[in-house]
Protein backbone atom coordinates (compact mmCIF):
# COMPACT_ATOMS: atom_id res chain seq x y z
CA UNK A 1 0.00 0.00 0.00
CA UNK A 2 0.95 3.67 -0.82
CA UNK A 3 1.69 6.22 1.66
CA UNK A 4 2.16 9.69 1.77
CA UNK A 5 5.44 11.05 3.61
CA UNK A 6 4.51 15.19 3.51
CA UNK A 7 7.03 16.67 6.24
CA UNK A 8 9.46 19.45 5.64
CA UNK A 9 11.99 18.72 7.93
CA UNK A 10 14.65 16.41 5.94
CA UNK A 11 15.94 14.49 8.88
CA UNK A 12 12.88 13.89 10.47
CA UNK A 13 11.32 12.75 6.65
CA UNK A 14 13.99 10.64 6.13
CA UNK A 15 13.34 8.89 9.63
CA UNK A 16 9.73 8.31 8.76
CA UNK A 17 10.58 7.30 5.27
CA UNK A 18 13.22 4.15 6.54
CA UNK A 19 10.43 3.19 9.45
CA UNK A 20 7.40 2.99 6.75
CA UNK A 21 9.66 1.13 4.07
CA UNK A 22 10.73 -1.05 7.21
CA UNK A 23 6.51 -1.86 7.59
CA UNK A 24 6.36 -2.74 4.09
CA UNK A 25 4.56 0.41 2.37
CA UNK A 26 5.59 1.78 -0.40
CA UNK A 27 6.52 5.62 0.72
CA UNK A 28 5.52 8.83 -1.72
CA UNK A 29 7.92 11.47 -0.45
CA UNK A 30 6.34 15.48 -0.05
CA UNK A 31 8.29 18.45 0.99
CA UNK A 32 5.98 20.80 1.00
CA UNK A 33 2.13 21.12 0.87
CA UNK A 34 1.69 22.04 -2.44
CA UNK A 35 3.85 18.38 -3.37
CA UNK A 36 1.46 16.40 -0.91
CA UNK A 37 -1.97 17.83 -2.91
CA UNK A 38 -0.25 17.13 -5.86
CA UNK A 39 0.55 13.19 -4.80
CA UNK A 40 -2.80 12.70 -3.87
CA UNK A 41 -4.53 13.52 -7.15
CA UNK A 42 -4.91 10.56 -10.04
CA UNK A 43 -6.50 7.24 -9.38
CA UNK A 44 -3.08 5.87 -8.24
CA UNK A 45 -2.79 8.14 -5.21
CA UNK A 46 -1.52 7.00 -2.00
CA UNK A 47 -4.59 5.47 0.35
CA UNK A 48 -3.03 6.91 3.91
CA UNK A 49 -1.17 10.26 4.21
CA UNK A 50 0.93 11.63 7.16
CA UNK A 51 0.68 14.99 6.50
CA UNK A 52 2.93 17.49 8.91
CA UNK A 53 0.55 20.47 10.00
CA UNK A 54 2.86 22.60 9.81
CA UNK A 55 4.24 23.35 6.20
CA UNK A 56 5.70 25.63 3.69
CA UNK A 57 2.59 27.19 1.55
CA UNK A 58 0.08 24.96 1.87
CA UNK A 59 0.08 24.04 5.36
CA UNK A 60 -1.29 20.27 6.60
CA UNK A 61 -5.30 21.36 7.57
CA UNK A 62 -5.64 23.22 3.89
CA UNK A 63 -4.55 19.76 2.34
CA UNK A 64 -7.10 18.13 4.38
CA UNK A 65 -9.79 20.60 3.54
CA UNK A 66 -9.05 20.59 -0.50
CA UNK A 67 -8.92 16.47 0.07
CA UNK A 68 -12.07 16.59 1.49
CA UNK A 69 -14.06 18.54 -0.85
CA UNK A 70 -12.56 16.86 -4.00
CA UNK A 71 -14.46 14.10 -2.09
CA UNK A 72 -11.75 11.43 -3.90
CA UNK A 73 -12.72 7.97 -3.89
CA UNK A 74 -10.97 5.63 -2.50
CA UNK A 75 -10.85 7.56 0.53
CA UNK A 76 -7.68 9.03 1.77
CA UNK A 77 -7.18 8.27 5.63
CA UNK A 78 -5.41 11.52 7.01
CA UNK A 79 -3.15 11.29 9.93
CA UNK A 80 -2.12 14.83 10.85
CA UNK A 81 1.47 15.21 12.98
CA UNK A 82 2.25 18.32 14.76
CA UNK A 83 3.53 19.09 18.12
CA UNK A 84 0.45 21.80 18.54
CA UNK A 85 -0.60 19.67 21.51
CA UNK A 86 -3.93 21.89 22.92
CA UNK A 87 -7.65 20.29 22.67
CA UNK A 88 -8.48 23.24 20.20
CA UNK A 89 -5.72 22.39 18.13
CA UNK A 90 -7.13 18.75 18.09
CA UNK A 91 -10.59 20.04 16.99
CA UNK A 92 -9.23 22.34 14.39
CA UNK A 93 -7.45 19.39 12.65
CA UNK A 94 -10.44 17.08 12.59
CA UNK A 95 -12.44 19.91 11.68
CA UNK A 96 -10.35 20.42 8.87
CA UNK A 97 -10.47 16.81 7.87
CA UNK A 98 -8.07 14.81 9.10
CA UNK A 99 -8.96 11.02 10.59
CA UNK A 100 -6.63 11.41 13.16
CA UNK A 101 -4.17 13.69 14.90
CA UNK A 102 -0.50 12.50 16.65
CA UNK A 103 1.37 14.28 18.77
CA UNK A 104 5.29 15.27 18.06
CA UNK A 105 7.27 13.61 19.48
CA UNK A 106 5.18 10.17 18.94
CA UNK A 107 6.73 6.46 19.26
CA UNK A 108 6.89 4.09 16.03
CA UNK A 109 5.17 1.87 17.65
CA UNK A 110 2.15 4.44 18.01
CA UNK A 111 2.23 5.26 14.56
CA UNK A 112 2.40 1.82 13.43
CA UNK A 113 -0.97 0.99 15.34
CA UNK A 114 -2.38 4.05 13.51
CA UNK A 115 -1.24 3.49 10.13
CA UNK A 116 -2.92 -0.39 10.68
CA UNK A 117 -6.38 1.31 11.70
CA UNK A 118 -6.44 3.65 9.31
CA UNK A 119 -4.96 1.10 6.49
CA UNK A 120 -8.63 -1.33 8.24
CA UNK A 121 -10.73 1.65 7.77
CA UNK A 122 -9.47 2.03 3.93
CA UNK A 123 -9.56 -1.77 3.05
CA UNK A 124 -13.27 -1.31 4.39
CA UNK A 125 -14.17 1.86 2.13
CA UNK A 126 -12.41 -0.74 -0.97
CA UNK A 127 -14.87 -3.34 -0.09
CA UNK A 128 -17.44 -0.89 0.05
CA UNK A 129 -17.04 0.48 -3.09
CA UNK A 130 -16.69 -2.73 -5.12
CA UNK A 131 -19.89 -4.30 -3.36
CA UNK A 132 -21.33 -0.85 -4.26
CA UNK A 133 -20.31 -1.12 -8.05
CA UNK A 134 -22.08 -4.17 -8.17
CA UNK A 135 -25.40 -3.47 -7.38
CA UNK A 136 -25.17 -0.50 -9.43
CA UNK A 137 -24.26 -3.11 -12.78
CA UNK A 138 -26.86 -5.43 -11.48
CA UNK A 139 -29.28 -2.68 -11.32
CA UNK A 140 -28.84 -1.05 -14.66
CA UNK A 141 -27.21 -4.18 -16.65
CA UNK A 142 -29.24 -7.19 -18.69
CA UNK A 143 -27.56 -10.95 -16.91
CA UNK A 144 -27.69 -12.20 -20.39
CA UNK A 145 -26.16 -10.23 -22.70
CA UNK A 146 -24.40 -7.50 -20.50
CA UNK A 147 -26.02 -4.89 -22.33
CA UNK A 148 -27.89 -2.20 -20.56
CA UNK A 149 -31.21 -2.70 -20.11
CA UNK A 150 -34.81 -1.85 -19.64
CA UNK A 151 -34.51 0.65 -17.18
CA UNK A 152 -31.47 1.73 -18.07
CA UNK A 153 -33.05 2.07 -21.73
CA UNK A 154 -35.77 4.67 -20.23
CA UNK A 155 -33.66 6.53 -18.66
CA UNK A 156 -30.71 7.47 -21.14
CA UNK A 157 -33.64 7.58 -24.07
CA UNK A 158 -35.10 10.72 -21.96
CA UNK A 159 -31.73 12.52 -20.81
CA UNK A 160 -30.58 12.20 -24.10
CA UNK A 161 -34.41 13.72 -26.02
CA UNK A 162 -34.20 16.29 -23.13
CA UNK A 163 -30.86 17.12 -24.25
CA UNK A 164 -31.79 17.10 -28.05
CA UNK A 165 -34.77 19.33 -27.29
CA UNK A 166 -32.53 21.79 -25.71
CA UNK A 167 -30.10 22.01 -28.59
CA UNK A 168 -33.04 21.18 -31.17
CA UNK A 169 -31.02 18.36 -32.66
CA UNK A 170 -32.41 14.88 -33.67
CA UNK A 171 -32.53 12.24 -31.46
CA UNK A 172 -33.07 8.47 -32.84
CA UNK A 173 -33.99 4.88 -31.30
CA UNK A 174 -34.16 1.83 -33.24
CA UNK A 175 -35.92 -1.23 -31.93
CA UNK A 176 -35.34 -4.46 -32.90
CA UNK A 177 -37.06 -8.19 -32.64
CA UNK A 178 -35.68 -11.19 -34.22
CA UNK A 179 -37.93 -13.15 -36.33
CA UNK A 180 -39.13 -16.17 -35.34
CA UNK A 181 -37.26 -16.72 -32.41
CA UNK A 182 -40.09 -18.48 -30.63
CA UNK A 183 -39.34 -21.26 -33.16
CA UNK A 184 -35.77 -20.90 -31.99
CA UNK A 185 -36.67 -21.91 -28.52
CA UNK A 186 -39.03 -24.26 -29.83
CA UNK A 187 -36.40 -26.51 -31.41
CA UNK A 188 -33.13 -25.60 -30.14
CA UNK A 189 -34.54 -25.02 -26.32
CA UNK A 190 -34.47 -21.64 -24.17
CA UNK A 191 -30.57 -22.46 -23.34
CA UNK A 192 -30.18 -22.24 -27.33
CA UNK A 193 -32.15 -18.70 -27.78
CA UNK A 194 -30.03 -17.30 -24.83
CA UNK A 195 -26.81 -18.59 -26.81
CA UNK A 196 -28.44 -16.80 -30.15
CA UNK A 197 -29.04 -13.68 -28.09
CA UNK A 198 -25.66 -13.36 -26.68
CA UNK A 199 -24.26 -13.72 -29.27
CA UNK A 200 -25.88 -11.10 -31.41
CA UNK A 201 -25.84 -9.19 -28.65
CA UNK A 202 -21.67 -8.66 -29.57
CA UNK A 203 -22.14 -8.36 -33.33
CA UNK A 204 -24.50 -5.79 -32.49
CA UNK A 205 -22.29 -3.86 -30.05
CA UNK A 206 -19.74 -3.53 -32.67
CA UNK A 207 -21.82 -1.59 -35.43
CA UNK A 208 -23.06 1.07 -33.07
CA UNK A 209 -20.91 4.42 -32.32
CA UNK A 210 -19.11 5.02 -28.50
CA UNK A 211 -21.91 6.98 -27.76
CA UNK A 212 -24.62 5.30 -28.72
CA UNK A 213 -26.53 3.24 -26.41
CA UNK A 214 -27.51 -0.98 -27.05
CA UNK A 215 -29.82 -2.26 -24.81
CA UNK A 216 -32.41 -5.32 -24.37
CA UNK A 217 -36.02 -4.38 -24.55
CA UNK A 218 -37.05 -7.32 -22.94
CA UNK A 219 -37.19 -11.43 -24.49
CA UNK A 220 -35.97 -10.77 -27.75
CA UNK A 221 -36.40 -7.29 -28.08
CA UNK A 222 -33.61 -4.53 -28.19
CA UNK A 223 -33.06 -1.08 -28.46
CA UNK A 224 -30.25 0.93 -29.54
CA UNK A 225 -30.56 4.94 -28.79
CA UNK A 226 -28.48 7.25 -31.04
CA UNK A 227 -27.55 10.79 -30.02
CA UNK A 228 -27.28 13.40 -32.92
CA UNK A 229 -28.66 11.17 -35.68
CA UNK A 230 -31.35 12.19 -38.22
CA UNK A 231 -32.90 9.94 -40.03
CA UNK A 232 -30.45 9.04 -43.04
CA UNK A 233 -28.33 8.11 -40.43
CA UNK A 234 -30.85 6.30 -37.93
CA UNK A 235 -31.47 4.06 -41.22
CA UNK A 236 -28.28 3.49 -42.28
CA UNK A 237 -27.38 2.75 -38.93
CA UNK A 238 -30.94 0.23 -38.36
CA UNK A 239 -29.27 -1.14 -41.99
CA UNK A 240 -26.09 -2.11 -40.59
CA UNK A 241 -27.43 -4.46 -38.22
CA UNK A 242 -29.60 -5.58 -40.44
CA UNK A 243 -27.04 -7.12 -41.96
CA UNK A 244 -24.74 -7.73 -39.92
CA UNK A 245 -27.26 -10.20 -38.10
CA UNK A 246 -27.96 -12.09 -41.31
CA UNK A 247 -24.57 -12.75 -42.15
CA UNK A 248 -23.49 -13.70 -38.83
CA UNK A 249 -23.34 -17.63 -38.31
CA UNK A 250 -24.24 -18.29 -34.97
CA UNK A 251 -23.18 -21.35 -33.16
CA UNK A 252 -25.98 -23.32 -31.61
CA UNK A 253 -24.82 -27.42 -30.33
CA UNK A 254 -23.57 -28.61 -33.06
CA UNK A 255 -25.13 -26.46 -36.12
CA UNK A 256 -24.94 -22.83 -36.77
CA UNK A 257 -27.92 -20.78 -37.35
CA UNK A 258 -28.54 -17.66 -40.01
CA UNK A 259 -31.12 -15.52 -38.25
CA UNK A 260 -32.94 -12.30 -39.31
CA UNK A 261 -34.77 -9.15 -37.74
CA UNK A 262 -36.60 -6.93 -38.08
CA UNK A 263 -36.11 -2.93 -37.23
CA UNK A 264 -38.47 0.26 -36.63
CA UNK A 265 -36.59 3.30 -36.41
CA UNK A 266 -38.60 6.48 -34.82
CA UNK A 267 -36.54 10.41 -35.30
CA UNK A 268 -37.21 13.28 -32.03
CA UNK A 269 -36.41 15.97 -33.93
CA UNK A 270 -38.49 19.72 -34.00
CA UNK A 271 -41.07 18.37 -36.05
CA UNK A 272 -41.87 14.95 -34.48
CA UNK A 273 -41.04 16.35 -30.76
CA UNK A 274 -39.06 14.79 -27.97
CA UNK A 275 -41.73 13.22 -25.86
CA UNK A 276 -40.51 9.74 -24.67
CA UNK A 277 -43.28 7.58 -24.89
CA UNK A 278 -44.26 9.27 -28.00
CA UNK A 279 -40.66 8.05 -29.66
CA UNK A 280 -41.34 4.52 -28.14
CA UNK A 281 -44.81 4.33 -29.76
CA UNK A 282 -43.18 5.77 -33.23
CA UNK A 283 -40.64 2.92 -33.32
CA UNK A 284 -42.85 0.04 -32.42
CA UNK A 285 -45.34 0.98 -34.67
CA UNK A 286 -42.64 0.86 -36.98
CA UNK A 287 -40.77 -2.19 -35.94
CA UNK A 288 -44.81 -3.90 -36.56
CA UNK A 289 -44.94 -2.30 -40.03
CA UNK A 290 -41.89 -4.06 -40.74
CA UNK A 291 -43.04 -7.28 -39.37
CA UNK A 292 -46.33 -7.30 -41.33
CA UNK A 293 -44.02 -6.19 -44.42
CA UNK A 294 -42.27 -9.78 -44.61
CA UNK A 295 -39.87 -9.38 -41.68
CA UNK A 296 -35.78 -9.01 -42.24
CA UNK A 297 -36.50 -5.28 -43.17
CA UNK A 298 -35.45 -1.68 -42.02
CA UNK A 299 -39.05 0.64 -41.60
CA UNK A 300 -38.59 4.21 -40.66
CA UNK A 301 -42.14 6.32 -38.87
CA UNK A 302 -43.18 8.63 -40.55
CA UNK A 303 -40.73 7.73 -44.12
CA UNK A 304 -41.70 4.69 -45.06
CA UNK A 305 -45.46 3.68 -46.55
CA UNK A 306 -47.42 2.05 -44.34
CA UNK A 307 -47.81 -2.05 -45.12
CA UNK A 308 -50.71 -3.04 -46.48
CA UNK A 309 -53.34 -4.42 -44.36
CA UNK A 310 -53.65 -8.12 -44.56
CA UNK A 311 -51.41 -11.07 -44.36
CA UNK A 312 -47.90 -10.63 -45.89
CA UNK A 313 -44.78 -13.18 -46.92
CA UNK A 314 -43.20 -14.05 -44.06
CA UNK A 315 -39.67 -14.30 -44.19
CA UNK A 316 -37.95 -17.77 -43.86
CA UNK A 317 -37.71 -18.79 -40.00
CA UNK A 318 -34.56 -19.48 -38.24
CA UNK A 319 -32.11 -22.27 -40.43
CA UNK A 320 -29.20 -24.16 -40.09
CA UNK A 321 -26.42 -22.50 -42.49
CA UNK A 322 -25.77 -25.95 -44.09
CA UNK A 323 -29.76 -26.45 -44.90
CA UNK A 324 -31.23 -25.19 -48.37
CA UNK A 325 -33.42 -22.60 -48.61
CA UNK A 326 -37.41 -23.21 -48.52
CA UNK A 327 -39.91 -20.98 -50.41
CA UNK A 328 -41.61 -18.56 -48.05
CA UNK A 329 -44.92 -19.49 -46.52
CA UNK A 330 -48.22 -17.29 -46.64
CA UNK A 331 -49.61 -16.72 -43.02
CA UNK A 332 -49.82 -13.98 -40.67
CA UNK A 333 -46.71 -13.02 -38.81
CA UNK A 334 -45.94 -12.90 -35.33
CA UNK A 335 -44.01 -10.82 -33.22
Amino acid sequence: MKILLAEDARFARHLLQGALAGWGYEVILAEDGEQAWQALQGSEAPSIALLDWVMPGLDGLEVCRRVRQAGREPYVYIILLTGRDRPQDVVEGLAAGADDYLRKPFDNLELEARIRTGRRIVELQVELIAAREALREQATTDPLTGLANRRTILETLGKELERSRRSAAACSMIFLDFDHFKQINDTYGHAGGDSVLRQAAAAMRAILRPYDLLGRYGGEEFVAVLPGCDAAGARAAAERLRERIAATAIPVGKTSLRVTCSLGVAVADARTGWERDGVLSAADAALYRAKRAGRDRVVVAGADEPAAPGPAADAEPPRPTSAPRRPASRRRPAR
